[in-house]
């Protein structure tokens, strides 16, 4: 936070008129009323744009996504107290391409084709 208003502050006031504040949205975790009460306290009068984004479950994740009335309900909190506040769109999530989980695959079944070959190629030389 130090750094933020620094930044905003002394470092570029003329230039640079916010931070932006980017905030993974989890089920049950840091979603509720009172968690968005606490953002806008520790954001103070730092001139913030805050960016809701909607967490994208995996499979074996411990976490899961906010309902979209409970994300609704934390941006209305957010925007009330004066910031500008935005919520990210998903996509991909269908597939699990949403922020990169679809290469993540990938690259697994690229290694265990590997790995497939390599056992095939190692019993034929037997």
């Amino acid at each position: 936070m130090a750094a933020a208003r620094n930044y905003v502050f002394e470092v570029n006031p003329r230039h640079k008129k916010h931070v932006t504040i980017e905030y993974v949205m989890l089920d049950g975790v840091n979603d509720s009323n009172e968690h968005a009460e606490q953002l806008v306290a520790l954001l103070g009068d730092l001139p913030s744009k805050i960016n809701l984004i909607p967490f994208n479950p995996f499979p074996h994740a411990n976490y899961d996504k906010s309902s979209n009335n409970r994300i609704h309900a934390f941006s209305n909190i957010l925007s009330e107290a004066g910031f500008v506040c935005t919520i990210r769109q998903t996509r991909g999530d269908d597939i699990d391409a949403a922020c990169g989980q679809l290469v993540g695959q990938v690259a697994d079944r690229t290694r265990r084709s590997a790995a497939w070959q390599q056992s095939i190629k190692d019993r034929e030389s037997i």
